[in-house]
């Protein structure tokens, strides 16, 4: 089709297109949608961080008697930055954590010794099994009548812990003591019917051994597990006599973490016990047995070894 445009007519140029009066306006809002997606990007960020991290955490329940320890709250925040929540599980005595922990409320449990520890997996056909090793503490003879052994009178009434093992132990202690003498000399199994009468110079009465510190306001002395001596605000370096945590003859007293046998090569439990063995931990256990105990680190397989061999023993006087 020919131009319409008469011959030597400059053609209209096209209209300039109009400036916008309010360009910064529409940059604005070009900055705070990013900004708003950088921001809610970041919040999802985070809460898939935290959701992870919440999903990464693993509650371990440990039952004890030791509740008030000073040095759970240090164990507790080790743990933690390993993604390991520790609830400490309180029991007022010796008999609540073992069937505690084999029928599943607990993952482990720590307050009690390998002999102890012998004694229940036989009597209540359990199979729990030493994770590692804590300490050993001395089994000591307290007085508040008397400042030396050889002031208790003949005939004077001591107070032992009645558990099996602890008793046992409570009169081996009083034997070293030269109190009392058992029959054959004893052994992890003694028990009040082994005392020969006629050699001894004291007599025994079997308490609960939370009640040991409490006899003392009665009873010439009594034998205290460490767990009641510090509560009952009771100087260790005031005992009359102590066994030595340190002899091959304090194997069965070994403390322990204790699991349930499907659970002894449990990682989460395994890191727990090697938590407990840092300086933090290992200084407040110190302080809180006022240095009486005995730090030990035996391999998981020696602590089983004695357990079995405890265990036989328990078996065959049956």
């Amino acid at each position: 089709m020919p131009d319409a445009t008469p011959p030597g007519t400059v053609p209209a140029l096209p209209e300039k297109p109009k400036r916008s009066k309010t360009p910064w306006i529409v940059g604005l809002a070009i900055v705070a949608v990013v900004a708003v997606v950088a921001v809610v990007a970041a919040v999802n960020a985070n809460n898939s961080g935290s959701a992870d991290a919440a999903a990464k955490s693993v509650t371990v329940k440990i039952g004890t008697t030791e509740q008030s320890a000073p040095y759970w709250p240090i164990l507790k925040k080790e743990a933690a930055k390993e993604g390991i929540d520790i609830q400490v599980v309180g029991f007022k005595d010796y008999q609540q954590a073992n069937p505690a922990l084999a029928d599943g409320l607990l993952d482990l449990n720590l307050f009690q010794h390998l002999q102890f520890l012998a004694n229940y997996n036989v009597q209540a056909h359990q199979n729990l099994v030493p994770i590692a090793s804590t300490y050993v503490v001395p089994l000591s003879l307290y007085s508040k009548k008397y400042s030396k052994l050889d002031e208790i009178p003949s005939g004077a009434e001591i107070a032992i812990p009645n558990d099996p093992t602890n008793q046992a132990r409570a009169l081996l202690v009083l034997q070293k003591a030269g109190l009392l003498a058992l029959k054959n000399g004893g052994n992890t199994l003694a028990t009040p019917a082994d005392i020969d009468a006629s050699a001894s110079t004291v007599k025994v009465i079997a308490v609960d051994a939370a009640q040991t510190a409490p006899a003392l306001d009665s009873a010439a002395g009594a034998v205290i597990n460490n767990t009641f001596v510090g509560p009952a605000g009771i100087d260790p370096e005031s005992a009359l006599f102590k066994d030595d945590p340190k002899s091959a003859a304090a194997e069965p007293y070994i403390n322990a973490f204790v699991a349930r046998d499907k659970d002894k090569g449990n990682a989460t439990y395994r890191k727990i016990a090697e938590l407990y063995h840092t300086k933090a931990v290992q200084d407040a256990v110190l302080a809180d047995s006022k240095n009486t105990a005995v730090l030990v680190q035996r391999p998981q397989a020696d602590l089983i070894d004695i357990l079995h061999s405890l265990e036989k023993t328990i078996e065959a006087a049956k």
